[in-house]
């Protein structure tokens, strides 16, 4: 049999999980559904950086920011329809991140890390500079707000259509060509890999995942736009998200995602003796019991799970 075949039936049998579940689910938990939606997008996004091409980065919310900001500042300046700033908010985040990969060509490792994370703090700075348009520490918020079935509908929607993109994108030669720049530098340049175009070009895709993320973020979080929201604990914990779904695989995102979308609120109901924030110390040590029992992340669960399998 096919290989693909199971996959596909996989797949086929998640989504049509997700079209029923909002009738089964109150509107607060379809809310937290489409944070599980857009945590994804921005895993995704994570994921073709680090995972396919090697490129670290720990700033990926302030891509976020940007994208939500352009969808508070459209919507609430310009009265653009909300599903259009989506659109809008991929195209500038891909174009800051194309920005920002062409110095990144220079830096790799630890430099790269923390040049991504001081992008992390600075960007949700700006908001406070420039306030006459992002509203200062106050924010911003869009014209209208949205139901949380309307916003589960789109952000599964986004979700599906940005998992169908980064497949195709990664299946073909560009995907061939990220692996080979991770794997070796060197081998791909020798190979006629053009290693500043792709890096780059990883690094626009990856920001144009998060801004989109970015902009579902704000509408879940009734169309506000905040500094606060998108400061480094944002980044840190999509990096976590990534960790969790395993790098270099499309197949633990989900897994990823529902991490951190929904663990927080399941450990906030924990009690945990002598420690006044006990959601925190929760949350750590799961963090830290799963990097010590899955390594890899759920994607080398899942590909454990057959050769165990076939050895039984």
């Amino acid at each position: 049999m096919n290989p693909l075949i199971p996959r596909l039936l996989v797949i086929a049998a998640t989504a049509a999980v997700i079209a029923v579940l909002p009738s089964e689910l109150s509107g607060y938990h379809q809310g937290l559904a489409s944070y599980v939606a857009l945590y994804a997008i921005a895993i995704l996004g994570l994921d073709i950086l680090t995972g396919y091409t090697g490129q670290i980065s720990i700033g990926h919310g302030a891509f976020m920011a940007i994208g939500g900001y352009t969808t508070a500042i459209m919507s609430h300046d310009h009265h653009t329809n909300l599903l259009l700033t989506l659109p809008i908010s991929l195209a500038i985040t891909f174009g800051c991140g194309v920005l920002l990969g062409l110095p990144a060509l220079r830096l790799s490792g630890a430099y790269l890390a923390l040049a991504t994370f001081a992008l992390a703090v600075s960007v949700p700075q700006l908001a406070l500079k420039f306030s006459k348009f992002s509203g200062g520490s106050n924010g911003i918020q869009t014209d209208h707000t949205v139901s949380h079935l309307w916003l589960y509908g789109v952000s599964w929607t986004a979700a599906a259509i940005a998992y169908a993109l980064a497949w195709l994108l990664l299946r073909g030669r560009i995907g061939r060509a990220f692996r080979a720049v991770r794997d070796s530098e060197l081998a791909a340049a020798s190979s006629g890999v053009a290693l500043p175009i792709y890096k780059t070009l990883a690094f626009g895709v990856s920001a144009a995942y998060a801004g989109v993320a970015g902009s579902l973020f704000v509408l879940a979080t009734n169309g506000f736009a905040q500094p606060n929201e998108f400061g480094v604990l944002l980044s840190l914990k999509i990096l976590i998200g990534a960790a969790v779904a395993g790098f270099g695989s499309l197949w633990g995102v989900l897994a990823g995602a529902a991490f951190i979308g929904l663990l927080p609120t399941i450990s906030a109901g924990v009690p945990v003796v002598g420690s006044a924030h006990g959601q925190d110390v929760v949350f750590g040590l799961i963090v830290i019991a799963i990097v010590i029992l899955l390594p890899n992340g759920f994607a080398g669960l899942l590909a454990r799970l057959p050769r165990a399998r076939a050895r039984g």
